[in-house]
């Protein structure tokens, strides 16, 4: 990149953009370059807030032409790439939201956040297929997405019915079962690596109320519940979704005197109200974890437990996070996440796969090992880069006991490794991806991201 090029693209951009566009030195710079995450520090020359799809497709085609890098983000909650010295273009504009009760569908803009759809969705006694409330619907959607009913249902990605997206020319194209099947079968889990999404079509499911909640237990029972856990697991019933995570409570004035600034192993179910056998089933599971600390386990409407389970948005935060699969889970796997009480890491998240997520469709989007049963996440945060260290050695040390345990693949949405994109994919999948990158993508202009590199001209 060289200073021309930079003044050029922001000349282009300011004569072309009808939202702000913003230069090292203007009014919004500084809040427009960051990410979530703040272990990354991105300097892009230019940041431009898309107020249309025209903005879009104006932002695509000035980077081209201008060579320049580019990079999007909405939340940025999954940037683990900077954007620097390129076009860093924001779609936190484009969040309408509209439902449609009788087809069961939502249609969101770029924009849009969970807590926008499932607030519109709820008056209708539907919901989608979502996680946390302040996660932003088209990066979770085009990564996979595994949310709190994805055992009940499917991955997000799965319940995808059409999308409206820019390509590496400028074209804004509706992509479908019928219209550009091979595009849409790569977006549903291929993450950002084919276009920009301007708007997504997701099936919603009637889902009233919900049993649901979070129940925190001390942790000397810790790994005999795990262990149960493991073989508990295996016959889960589909409507039931769950997780454990062993983690320790920060000395807040909101969290309740049980649980504050102690360590606590938390029981998160979550499934349809009327699920008789569901409900019957997790009962079990809370009998051996006994008398809880604090009980937040209780029926709701799917908004509210959506709403108890994801909490306040936390503010922006320096994150290191490890993800890895497991098909079994032997004691040394077990006892490791219970040691990671006595160190820097935040959390560690024990998560049962499977169910619908394991049976996809015939034509279904390329999410990688779909089925392997379990998966742990295992996460460090501090408030700034320099409070993170010890987490992050706390991490390597887990990761490096957890490793010849697990299976080597991953999960996009999970995974903030990006020299490990290709782990989330099947080899064959990860081959047909290439292969599209190549023919919708051949310059590689979508690349700050988790990437997926072009297959060579002719590759078959």
């Amino acid at each position: 990149m060289t200073i021309p090029a930079t003044s050029d693209v922001t000349a282009t951009l300011r004569s072309t953009f009808a939202g702000p566009v913003h230069v090292p030195g203007d009014h919004g710079y500084e809040t427009g370059r960051g990410s979530w995450h703040r272990t990354i520090d991105p300097h892009p020359a230019v940041v431009a807030e898309a107020a249309g799809a025209d903005d879009v497709h104006a932002a695509v085609r000035a980077a081209r032409e201008h060579g320049v890098p580019f990079a999007v983000q909405a939340t940025g909650h999954g940037t683990y790439v900077p954007a620097d010295g390129g076009v860093l273009l924001k779609t936190g504009r484009l969040n309408h939201v509209e439902v449609d009760p009788e087809s069961r569908t939502v249609r969101a803009g770029a924009g849009a956040l969970w807590s926008d759809v499932v607030d519109a969705a709820a008056p209708h006694g539907l919901a989608p297929l979502s996680g946390t409330l302040s996660i932003g619907v088209a990066g979770y959607t085009l990564g996979g997405g595994a949310g709190y009913l994805s055992r009940t249902f499917g991955f997000a990605a799965d319940s995808l019915v059409r999308a409206e997206i820019v390509v590496s020319d400028g074209r804004l194209l509706t992509v479908s079962g019928d219209e550009h099947p091979d595009l849409f079968w790569a977006i549903r889990g291929g993450s950002g690596n084919f276009g920009v999404a301007t708007s997504l079509e997701l099936l919603l499911f009637p889902v009233d109320r919900v049993y649901a909640g979070m129940s925190y237990y001390p942790t000397d029972r810790a790994e005999h519940v795990l262990r149960f856990y493991r073989d508990w697991a295996v016959d889960e019933p589909d409507e039931l979704n769950t997780s454990i995570t062993v983690m320790r409570i920060p000395d807040a004035p909101h969290v309740p005197d049980p649980i504050r600034d102690r360590p606590v192993l938390a029981i998160r179910p979550f499934c349809l109200a009327g699920s008789v056998r569901a409900r019957t089933y997790l009962t079990s599971l809370l009998n051996v974890a006994g008398p809880p600390l604090v009980d937040g386990i209780a029926e709701y409407t799917f908004a509210e437990a959506s709403a108890v389970l994801s909490g306040p948005p936390h503010p922006p935060m320096a994150v290191d996070q490890r993800f890895e699969l497991f098909r079994d889970l032997p004691d040394d796997v077990i006892s490791a996440v219970v040691d990671s009480v006595d160190t820097a890491v935040t959390a560690i998240e024990l998560r049962h796969w499977g169910g619908a997520m394991a049976r996809p469709s015939a034509h279904a989007g390329p999410i990688g090992h779909r089925d392997t049963p379990f998966s742990l996440t295992s996460v460090a945060m501090a408030a700034d880069p320099d409070g993170l260290s010890a987490g992050s050695a706390a991490l390597d040390q887990i990761t490096s006991w957890l490793r010849p345990h697990t299976t080597g693949g991953s999960f996009v949405n999970f995974l903030a490794d990006p020299a490990r994109t290709a782990s989330a994919y099947t080899p064959d999948d990860y081959r047909r991806l290439t292969e599209v990158k190549r023919d919708w993508d051949p310059d590689n202009v979508f690349r700050s991201n988790h990437h997926i590199r072009p297959a060579a001209q002719g590759a078959r």
